[in-house]
């Protein structure tokens, strides 16, 4: 046990690390922009982090225990949950959100890259606040675990079972022999792709600033923005679409980024999940754009084009950000972009949702029933990109899609105890649940969710991280089956 303790305690110590070093860059603003509230506010946490973790560091040596699955459940939960109250300090202390529960809903809003927000009023913020907002979807986007993982060989810990835990998708592909050298992989192609929207943001007449935030906010799929219009600020279209592009590139699985470097682009095309997730976006966004031009007597064609594409890549990635306000379409061209915030985006991604894999492969177990009620002897096996998909694979994605509707709905009702109307609180629920950010009505693109109660943002605080980890990472703890060590290794 004690073994066990002083390893986990080493692993949260490192991760403390990390965050102390990532808080460098929005420091440098506040002292740049003299901000000296928030230059003692990212001091603060950055000397705090940084001392607790060498305390650690010299108090917890090596540890030979071997850790197991349920021991990379609680080693993630934790780091989420401690990583976002950590997170949230600057801006309590700093006095940009003076209340405690509002700067942790920010804080789990920027990690787990939903994007929801309590502000009124993005632009009277400091810089350097903004900034560190913004960054926090950068690293949440690709996982603050996954890139833990990538550095716990060299402090003697093995990082298969933490990923395994924190990894998204129902299956953890692996594109190398070690894990650690995967996650290494994987956050390069995150870099290249950041560094490649930074620069094309720059040519199209962006300050560095206003790039690396909106970049921070598109490849981590997390949609927070400095301006309160959102990219809508910008009025540009070149920006749009490269907005729109690196949207639609983050939310596919990273790990077919790195096998079609090695075997050609046409990889991406034979992928089932691919073709599914490129297939809904163009159904949805062709639809929404007939509908909405014949509503509006075929006006603004082009207009109606972009805004619809944008809002349909927007959503099905799970980014948030806006440039029409959808909540005023017409019924069914919010119900279309309704029925995406069940979907999300490719595993293994950025992007958050059920994820396009279990979809997919859920439409496929629907039809081979239905084609069993009609050939009842008939052998029908799910295949996936020509490989059956086992039947315990195709258990728990219907497991887990079904407890995805029983925590969305337990969440809406819990929500529903500010007194709001049925669809903010199903679209707040399905919103933090699925890492969207924006949902209907009250919390629309043009709203937030500053008229939430307290409790109701800790509700949604919890939703947001525990869609981030897909439920059971942080489900399992509170399971009979956690607590009882001989029941789960």
């Amino acid at each position: 046990m004690r073994n066990k303790i002083g390893t986990i305690v080493k692993i949260e110590g490192i991760l403390l690390a990390i965050l102390a070093v990532s808080m460098s860059a929005p420091l440098i603003i506040a002292l740049k922009c003299n901000e000296t509230g928030c230059v003692r506010a990212f001091l603060t946490v950055m000397i705090s982090c940084a001392a607790i973790s060498l305390l650690i560091h010299l108090t917890c040596g090596l540890s030979r225990y071997n850790l197991k699955n349920r021991d990379g459940f609680l080693i993630v939960a934790l780091s989420w949950f401690s990583v976002s109250l950590a997170g949230a300090v600057p801006f309590y202390i700093s006095g940009s959100i003076p209340d405690f529960i509002d700067a942790f809903f920010e804080s789990c809003s920027g990690f787990s890259t939903t994007g929801s927000s309590i502000l009124t009023d993005i632009e009277i913020l400091p810089r350097s606040i903004l900034f560190w907002r913004s960054f926090t979807h950068w690293l949440g986007g690709m996982g603050i675990i996954v890139l833990m993982t990538a550095l716990l060989p060299a402090f003697g810990i093995n990082g298969q079972i933490v990923a395994n835990a924190e990894t998204t998708g129902p299956t953890k592909d692996k594109i190398l022999a070690k894990f650690s050298d995967s996650a290494k992989a994987l956050y390069s192609i995150y870099l290249i792709m950041t560094a490649a929207e930074v620069i094309l943001l720059k040519i199209g007449g962006l300050s560095l600033y206003d790039a690396l935030i909106h970049t921070f906010g598109t490849v981590g799929t997390g949609g927070l923005s400095s301006y309160n219009a959102s990219i809508g600020h910008f009025n540009s279209l070149y920006v749009e679409i490269v907005v729109a592009v690196f949207m639609l590139l983050a939310a596919v699985n990273f790990n077919l980024y790195y096998i079609a470097r090695r075997r050609g682009i046409l990889q991406l095309l034979r992928d089932e999940e691919f073709k599914f997730y490129m297939m809904t976006i163009l159904t949805c966004g062709g639809i929404i754009t007939v509908y909405n031009c014949i509503m509006n007597r075929f006006s603004d064609v082009g207009e109606t084009l972009v805004n619809a594409f944008f809002q349909v890549i927007s959503i099905m990635t799970t980014t948030g950000y806006a440039t029409d306000d959808y909540d005023l379409w017409p019924t069914f061209s919010k119900f279309v972009i309704f029925m995406l915030f069940f979907i999300g985006g490719c595993s293994s991604s950025t992007g958050g949702g059920v994820k396009c894999v279990r979809i997919l492969v859920a439409l496929k177990l629907i039809k081979r029933g239905i084609s069993l009620k009609i050939h009842p002897n008939r052998i029908a096996p799910i295949t996936l990109n020509g490989k059956e998909v086992k039947s315990e694979t195709s258990i728990r994605i219907s497991n887990f899609i079904f407890t995805y509707i029983i925590v969305l709905f337990a969440g809406m009702i819990l929500i529903s105890l500010n007194g709001f109307d049925f669809m903010t609180n199903l679209s707040a629920s399905a919103s933090c649940l699925g890492n969207i950010g924006p949902g209907f009505n009250l919390i629309g693109p043009s709203m937030n969710y500053a008229a939430f109660s307290g409790f109701s943002k800790l509700i949604c605080s919890f939703l947001m991280i525990t869609g981030r980890l897909e439920l059971y990472t942080v489900l399992m703890l509170f399971s009979k089956y956690y607590r009882n060590p001989d029941r789960i290794k």
